[in-house]
């Protein structure tokens, strides 16, 4: 397997029933393997309670994990020292919004224990009027919004964010955040499944009995002076290539730019990082490593650090692509 010519990796979606979800993934995407009601897609994930598996090639039928196990560096990139694949990337149908929610960051991690989560929304697609919940309205303690949470009047005091198409919002570690109904997200985490629930807006599950919450974890972990966090607009950046490019966000752990492609273009990536393509519009020819792959609209693909370079074409008059640099 070490030997392997890097090529375009296409992995099996993991899909996710929450109540909350709705239908979009199978309709927009045209996929007939989803949970009649499918809330998240897994797109790239190495995590024991949803693992990725290549479907193409000859790595076909191998999981990320022994895939990284493996290859290490030549896959994830330079930085990569031991451990799983850094990032788990997701599409996320919220017909109905999530709860308020909170996740550590590497400091609180450390102290009290669990996965640090920072993470990035980009927006495929909302409904009028739609919003996120990111940080909050003015600088409040914890002890009002505890109050506030006994009394089931915290929303006034979270910070909304208009859902606007192909906008990120980025969520730090502490940050607190809910993603309202009506969005259709991509989101770019660190590996990590460590939620902190706050708030479940006097939901029930599908048992009938309230979510379970966790509030004296995310209490500990909140950043309490977290106030009115922008979104992110897409920003021009100069392009070697014949297409242009927009920054959506960079972090220490991800950078995501989105690729307008018109012509056909050569990336030569540094070895430095390993890169996930998801096509957001049209359809994409990827060539590398002599394998050709054909990437319809919401398709997911791995580019392995080692490919010293990779095609891109767009099989029809343009294609629009979000392309993921690991850090």
């Amino acid at each position: 397997m070490k030997s392997t010519t890097p090529y375009p990796l296409i992995l099996r979606p993991v899909y996710k029933d929450y109540i909350w979800g709705g239908t979009r993934i199978s309709e927009r995407y045209h996929r007939s393997d989803t949970p009649p009601v499918c809330a998240e897609s897994w797109e790239v994930t190495d995590r024991p309670e949803g693992m990725s598996i290549i479907t193409n090639g000859p790595l076909a039928g191998t999981t990320l994990h022994t895939l990284v196990s493996e290859w290490g560096q030549r896959l994830v990139g330079t930085h990569y020292t031991a451990g799983p694949f850094p990032l788990l990337v997701k599409v996320i149908d919220a017909a109905k919004r999530l709860s308020l929610q909170v996740h550590p960051n590497n400091e609180t991690a450390a102290i009290y224990g669990g996965e640090a989560k920072t993470e990035c929304w980009y927006v495929l697609d909302a409904t009028p009027n739609a919003f996120m919940y990111a940080g909050f309205k003015n600088k409040i303690t914890q002890n009002i919004f505890s109050e506030k949470l006994k009394t089931k009047s915290a929303e006034p005091a979270l910070h909304a964010i208009p859902a606007r198409k192909r906008n990120t919002v980025f969520i730090p570690g502490g940050r607190a955040h809910a993603i309202g109904e009506g969005c259709l997200l991509l989101e770019v985490q660190q590996n990590s499944n460590t939620t902190y629930r706050v708030y479940d807006w006097g939901r029930v599950g599908n048992d009938g009995k309230s979510r379970e919450l966790h509030v004296k974890q995310a209490m500990r972990v909140i950043n309490w002076n977290d106030v009115r966090p922008s979104g992110h607009e897409p920003r021009h950046i100069p392009s070697h290539g014949p297409n242009p490019r927009w920054e959506l966000v960079t972090s220490d752990y991800f950078h995501l730019e989105r690729l307008e492609l018109v012509k056909q273009e050569t990336v030569h990536p540094a070895p430095s990082s390993g890169t996930i393509l998801f096509v957001e519009h049209g359809t994409v020819n990827i060539t590398c490593g002599g394998i050709t792959e054909s990437l319809p609209q919401g398709t997911s693909c791995l580019i392995p650090a080692a490919a010293a370079s990779y095609t891109l074409i767009p099989s029809e008059t343009r294609a629009s692509l979000v392309l993921i640099r690991l850090c």
